[in-house]
């Protein structure tokens, strides 16, 4: 389906709507915003199966009435990225409990678990997601992702119901169809976005390192200048796969990922998204419980709908985000 989504001409560039988002210009004002939210956030460690131990900020509804809302960030962004700051605000303010959870080594949990983050780690974003709804139960529960977080996001739905896990309805903004296409996009396309990713990798992989020394990547580290060159050294030495390219096969959407999927499910993707190519929607299985939405504008993860640079997801996500 199309959407209806049109921001005034000025905000129509695909690079403006990608890039604004994270700017001081929509980052400060919504910081002040949400200071509340910020300070009332209840810091908590899931305990996961193996071992495993994920975080995450909980924000409880003086009086819930619409059910518990599970957000997921994108690689490398965090619970306070402005988008998520943004959604969970929207969410609280109208009527939800919200949880933001870190997925391994994002925000403040690089010191939670020995191994690195990769993206088929999907068991222990699955066992997070039940021991969240253990730990605050609800009548009504939901599930959204940005970005590789859509990505998780649609994954854990094709697995619910596997897992025995409740979920309402699951949304994925701009998700990871084909991580292949992706990585090609972002090293042959804008190379702001290409330099961003490779700067923000470095560095969680330098704190990670801080903890665990005994990871032992440190010089390798320094040679590396592309997102290739990452993913071709950690790979292979810090995953079960021998290369990357079926490192990426093992997550991406596209196949028949999502033909058992049986949550509600709404994949919202841009067909400008400069990270995501939209045809890559033609590889992915289309059952009944899976809604594709376009819109024409949008960039990655953008959708902002005016001047004030408010966002349409969040708006969305309400429409969304009710009983099915």
């Amino acid at each position: 389906m199309d959407s209806s989504f049109n921001p005034p001409a000025g905000l129509r560039n695909t690079h403006v709507q990608t890039l604004i988002s994270s700017t001081p210009l929509r980052s400060w004002p919504l910081w002040w915003r949400t200071r509340k939210l910020q300070q009332t956030a209840e810091d908590v460690v899931l305990q996961c199966s193996d071992g495993i131990r994920l975080h995450g900020l909980y924000n409880a509804n003086s009086n819930p009435v619409r059910g518990l809302a599970i957000l997921l960030h994108g690689w490398e962004g965090d619970a306070q990225s402005s988008y998520q700051l943004s959604t969970a605000h929207t969410l609280h303010h109208a009527g939800f409990d919200v949880f933001r959870l870190h997925l391994r080594d994002h925000g403040p949990s690089h010191h939670l678990n020995p191994e690195l983050y990769n993206s088929t780690r999907l068991q222990e974003v699955i066992d997070a997601v039940i021991a969240i709804q253990k730990r605050y139960p609800h009548e009504q529960c939901f599930l959204a992702g940005h970005s590789l977080g859509g990505n998780f996001a649609l994954r854990v739905a094709a697995k619910a119901t596997e897992h025995d896990v409740r979920l309402d309805r699951v949304v994925a903004v701009c998700p990871v169809l084909d991580p292949w296409r992706t990585i090609n996009a972002l090293e042959q396309g804008n190379p702001i976005y290409h330099r961003y990713f490779v700067h923000r990798w470095k560095r969680s992989l330098r704190i990670k390192l801080d903890h665990f020394p005994e990871l032992g990547y440190a010089d390798s580290l320094l040679e590396m200048q592309t997102l290739a060159d990452m993913n071709d050294y950690f790979v292979p030495n810090h995953t079960p796969y021998p290369d990357s390219r079926s490192y990426y096969q093992a997550y991406a959407l596209t196949g028949d990922t999502l033909a058992k999927l049986q949550i509600p499910s709404q994949l919202i993707l841009s067909l400008d998204d400069p990270m995501i190519p939209c045809d890559d929607l033609q590889q992915v299985a289309r059952p009944d419980a899976l809604t594709i939405e376009t819109t024409t504008y949008g960039g990655h993860c953008g959708f902002l709908m005016n001047w004030k640079l408010e966002s349409w997801i969040d708006q969305r996500l309400l429409q969304l985000f009710r009983p099915v």
